[in-house]
């Protein structure tokens, strides 16, 4: 709120009007001795191939090394099966009471028999779709994402094609998937980024489903496996979310955790050990939370300016966000961001409700930071002939 009142102040001695009057300024507070200490470089892990610390609220890499480059998911692969699963749910077109079966192929190729970790439901036998799918996080089980791909869309191809549609639809780039549980294939790939925003996209838009991921083990039948994510035991604050390991990829991890209002996702890709991935994303993490802050500013919806209308039949119209502006900052900074808006001098109606009219931009030391189109939070219609005409006049005269 305090940020807010800044942020209003430094707009209004811009000359735009606005929805409420701001509140003055507090006084300046004495700087303490860190603020202007630069931040110490995170805390890179020694052998991984990529890494990076991304603010959840924003979607912003805080740090990170070979965050685009080409890598092996392993079984954090499974994350995007999770993603798939919970939005074919969402659209009705399965359900978590469905009856998923352990067919043979699952079985043979992710089962007990192999090298991989499995679940340890019984060939032939169903299950509920909700207890396969904590098979497959908890346990990741090989053999239970491949049941579920085979009950989703009919085989493990047909699933692979809804992975890539997903991944597309929520920003992944750069990946490419071909199996739903993340055994090396050719051209199954992706990057430490484009895993984040996958990360951040299940927690956004499936929380149910990404609750699966903070479950310290599970029990099948006589068989009682623990989740691999070590932090899960040592940091309280941490809720999920995927570990992942082969002889190609590397030991690999994705983890978040919230602290207060403010979450992190790291991801750690190649390590040495299991315990080393672990050790690497809580050094991450504690750098993200000790240095980083992430905040609203503005709510959507919420009118931060109401500029004047010629020839409409309102004289004035409301400004804002459709979706909330969030800022990632060093801690402690956060009271010395500035904001300015981007309005042309003059609007004229007809105006559509939505229509993007401007931006609004803050700033920290001179660096835009967030930055989000302003737009009508309601339609402005033509006003009637006369007063069209009067404004026209009354345009023309101040031009000259």
């Amino acid at each position: 709120m305090r940020l807010r009142s800044l942020l209003f102040v430094a707009l209004a001695t811009a000359g735009l009007a606005f929805a409420q009057t701001p509140v003055p300024a507090p006084a300046a507070k004495p700087a303490a001795l860190s603020d202007n200490l630069p931040i110490p470089d995170a805390p890179a892990p020694a052998t991984s191939k990529a890494w990076l610390v991304m603010d959840y609220a924003t979607g912003e890499v805080l740090a990170g090394e070979n965050v685009d480059a080409a890598v092996d998911p392993a079984s954090i692969t499974k994350v995007m099966t999770s993603y798939v699963i919970a939005a074919e749910m969402a659209a009705g077109k399965v359900k978590p009471t469905d009856q998923v079966m352990m067919s043979e192929n699952a079985w043979r190729s992710g089962g007990a028999g192999t090298d991989g970790s499995y679940s340890g439901f019984e060939v032939n036998q169903a299950a509920p779709l909700v207890e396969m799918e904590k098979g497959m996080v908890v346990q990741s089980g090989n053999d239970a994402a491949i049941a579920l791909a085979e009950h989703v869309a009919g085989s493990e191809a047909a699933f692979a094609q809804l992975m890539n549609a997903y991944a597309k639809k929520i920003g992944m780039t750069r990946s490419h998937f071909v199996n739903p549980h993340g055994l090396t294939a050719e051209g199954h790939v992706t990057t430490a980024r484009d895993l984040a925003i996958l990360g951040r996209a299940l927690i956004r838009d499936f929380p149910e489903a990404y609750s699966y991921n903070k479950i310290k083990e599970l029990t099948v039948g006589p068989i009682t496996q623990p989740n691999r994510n070590l932090l899960l035991w040592r940091d309280p604050s941490v809720d999920g979310i995927k570990t992942g390991h082969t002889s190609a990829a590397g030991y690999c991890l994705m983890a978040s955790a919230k602290r207060g209002e403010q979450r992190l996702v790291t991801v750690v890709m190649g390590n040495t050990s299991e315990n080393q991935r672990a050790v690497d994303s809580q050094a991450l993490l504690n750098w993200g939370f000790r240095f980083y802050e992430s905040h609203k500013l503005y709510e959507a919806g919420k009118p931060l300016a109401q500029p004047k209308v010629w020839k409409g039949e309102a004289n004035q119209v409301a400004v804002g966000v459709s979706v909330p502006l969030l800022v990632s900052t060093p801690r402690g900074k956060y009271d010395r961001l500035k904001a300015s808006m981007d309005l042309p001098k003059s609007l004229e109606a007809p105006i559509a409700k939505g229509q993007k009219l401007g931006m609004v931009k803050v700033a920290l030391d001179g660096k835009i930071v967030a930055s989000a189109p302003l737009v009508a939070l309601q339609a402005v219609e033509e006003g009637g002939f006369f007063k069209r005409l009067w404004h026209s006049l009354l345009m023309w005269w101040q031009s000259v």
